[in-house]
């Protein structure tokens, strides 16, 4: 099922049609903050006030033209001083490709400076999504250097890939803060885990090495086991709770969501918006088939 989904969030005409079906929008607003910053930005607020963090998403990647490019760094730039004017807890997440990592990586580079520089004068930060397996070194290569001038951002690391170990080993020595993820791409076998047990399995051993080693990590997961082996390991190791944050879906496990804020772990929602939200939505499902019959099961209470 997870092939299937992650094959048709590649499918262009199938996404046009989506993205403009009234039902499938209705669909996607669980995952989704809405269409424009104004919402997002309502729908942090009410995060906010719920003693829950956020990082703002401003949905799209793949840009085919340079232009496309700058309009996503204009809405990005818009997004951080919106949040910093409206003294919300929160910052941003983006991709790569959304800033014109295929098309030039002069340009990329110099879009996302902007960002991250600005994100340095508001005394906010940048999350810079990771992608599939093709980008990573030069999104860590992009990182790491924005990150020895800033210092004021950080990436991802996926759990499924095999190479992410030594990746969160240089980062943190680095000091470079982390967000861990089991992953949501369609990757070969020759570079990442196929199997759910080995991913859970690097995931914690990933887990464990930045919480013991790492720069404020973010613990990405609605896997209740693997939230309570990170509960048991920071108790164990005496590790302070605000060295720390998990860090979850906007509208995935509202319960769990509920329960870490109310037992005074540090949370942040992931909340995007935007109209390019199909291949996000899809990932979602792939991610987690479950959330197939959730939506199914909640779709007329909504």
């Amino acid at each position: 099922m997870r092939t299937f989904f992650l094959f048709l969030s590649r499918q262009k005409h199938l996404r046009k049609w989506m993205e403009t079906s009234g039902w499938a929008r209705r669909l996607s607003a669980r995952f989704v903050a809405g269409d424009n910053l104004r919402d997002a930005l309502a729908t942090c607020q009410r995060i906010n006030a719920e003693g829950i963090a956020v990082t703002l998403d401003h949905l799209g990647e793949n840009v085919t033209s340079l232009e496309e490019a700058a309009a996503s760094r204009d809405a990005y730039l818009q997004a951080l001083n919106e949040i910093a004017g409206l003294k919300i807890d929160g910052n941003v997440s983006l991709k790569l490709t959304q800033f014109g990592m295929d098309l030039s990586l002069a340009d990329c580079a110099a879009n996302v400076e902007a960002l991250v520089g600005q994100a340095a004068a508001l005394g906010s930060f940048v999350r810079v999504d990771m992608e599939s397996s093709e980008y990573t070194d030069r999104t860590l290569d992009l990182v790491v250097n924005l990150h020895q001038r800033y210092k004021t951002t950080g990436t991802v690391i996926q759990a499924y890939l095999y190479r992410s170990r030594k990746d969160v080993e240089m980062l943190c020595a680095r000091g470079i803060p982390v967000r861990l993820c089991k992953g949501a791409y369609l990757e070969p076998p020759a570079v990442a885990f196929k199997r759910k047990a080995d991913v859970d399995r690097n995931f914690v051993e990933l887990m464990n090495l930045l919480l013991e080693t790492g720069v404020y990590p973010a613990i990405a997961t609605h896997d209740e086991q693997i939230i309570e082996q990170t509960e048991r390991f920071v108790e164990s190791r005496k590790i302070p709770r605000d060295s720390f944050e998990f860090q979850m879906l906007y509208g995935i496990r509202r319960d769990i969501q509920k329960r870490l804020a109310g037992e005074g772990y540090r949370l942040r929602l992931y909340v995007p918006y935007g109209q390019a939200w199909y291949p996000y939505f899809m990932r979602r499902l792939a991610e987690r088939p479950a959330n197939v019959f959730f939506l199914a099961r909640n779709l007329l209470r909504s």
